[in-house]
């Protein structure tokens, strides 16, 4: 009996030494698999690094071995590839898992979610993936979603204009084949080449909207601007629509304030203007007058209003009056020879100085469009206002 109890004490020690062993064991065990060659813990972004990446024009990305953010810029949150400290798109942690097991650099080009709320519209990113030491991946992204829209506008913009050049152009040539066959009737000559000349003075508005247009969208559209005297401005525009004016028997009326001056483009604001008014005379019916305002308003800028009395614009289509090529009334358009570019050229020459463009209308009682633009700066006492108002000018038909 004493062996026994001696030999108890030395069996427990055994024991709890070999559970001592198998716990250690389980321990070191789980401690390797953390700490994996592929899961290595991430190196610490020094100086240098954090420089490197401040100094890039791309969105940057830094993550860990475990994809924890380790460094990004501010534009990653504002794009929404990044959430809750974590990427957003699977699509993008697609690419990292990748590189990171593979090695080497990926780049790709994609559209992904601009939110998570359906309808939230999309972004296109050419999204650059490269790993780095201590299982580090860095992710490079470039927002593209402008550019690809502004191609995407321009080939609706040239396939627009290819399908309004057709029609004036297939119209000459067939009234040219129609002359040719009516040589001996000198009625039917002299009725188709009125129509032929009309279209012909489409065709060449056509053409010139579009090279208006073109300018605008140049980036030194307003590259000498200067101060605009804008009663210069009223009077060329008035001048070059009077013989429209007086075609339609529409009268011309001026009024406002005298003496003001904008910072512009004098041809571009003319160009402007003078498409305010032909969009008023061709809506205008014959016997009415089309009106030309000029005043200063309380947030400092000048207003330029053209009001007529015309057959107004409803509530649905005002929203889309100043969308290129379209029309209010397309047959009417044809008839007047509207080229649907005009109120789109007015806005982007409103925008170039700095300005909008205003519509108010109602059926039956006619359309008011205003251009706004920002006053110059004047010496004091030459302020805008200090004019005493214009008595009103009636353009004569």
């Amino acid at each position: 009996m004493p062996e026994v109890s001696s030999i108890a004490p030395v069996g427990v020690i055994v024991l709890l030494a070999i559970v001592a062993g198998l716990v250690a064991f389980r321990l070191s065990e789980r401690s390797q698999r953390r700490t994996s060659p592929d899961q290595a813990p991430a190196l610490p972004v020094d100086d240098d690094m954090a420089g490197v990446l401040a100094a890039l024009r791309s969105t940057t990305i830094l993550l860990a071995a475990d994809d924890e953010v380790l460094r990004a810029s501010a534009s990653a949150h504002a794009l929404g590839l990044l959430r809750h400290g974590r990427l957003t798109h699977a699509s993008i942690a697609d690419l990292v898992a990748e590189a990171r097991r593979e090695g080497g650099v990926r780049e790709v080009a994609m559209t992904v979610p601009r939110g998570p709320g359906i309808g939230s519209g999309h972004l296109s990113l050419d999204v650059r993936v490269a790993a780095l030491s201590g299982s580090r991946v860095l992710v490079l992204a470039d927002d593209r979603t402008a550019a690809r829209r502004l191609d995407e506008v321009r080939r609706d913009f040239v396939a627009n204009v290819s399908h309004e050049l057709k029609t004036p152009v297939g119209a000459i040539a067939l009234l040219a084949e129609t002359i040719g066959d009516a040589a001996g009737d000198p009625d039917a000559v002299r009725r188709f080449s009125e129509q032929m000349g009309r279209e012909s003075r489409r065709l060449s508005e056509l053409v010139q909207d579009i090279i208006d247009l073109s300018r605008l969208q140049e980036p030194d559209a307003l590259l000498n601007s200067a101060a605009v005297d804008l009663d210069a401005v009223v009077a060329e525009s008035v001048d070059r629509a009077r013989v429209e004016a007086r075609a339609r028997d529409v009268g011309i009326a001026v009024g406002g304030r005298q003496g003001l001056k904008v910072f512009g483009d004098h041809a571009l604001l003319v160009t402007a203007l003078r498409n305010l008014l032909d969009n008023a005379l061709r809506y205008s019916d014959r016997g009415t007058r089309v009106s030309i305002g000029v005043d200063t308003a309380d947030d400092g800028m000048v207003e330029i209003a053209v009001v007529d009395q015309g057959v107004g614009i409803s509530a649905d289509e005002l929203p889309r009056v100043f969308e290129r090529f379209y029309r209010i009334d397309p047959a009417r358009s044809r008839e007047t020879g509207g080229t649907g570019l005009g109120l789109s050229i007015v806005k982007h020459v409103a925008a170039d100085h700095g300005g909008e463009v205003r519509v108010w209308s109602t059926p039956g009682r006619g359309s008011t469009f205003t251009l706004r633009i920002p006053v110059a700066d004047r010496p004091p006492g030459e302020g805008p206002g200090d004019e005493p108002p214009d008595e009103v000018r009636i353009i004569p038909r």
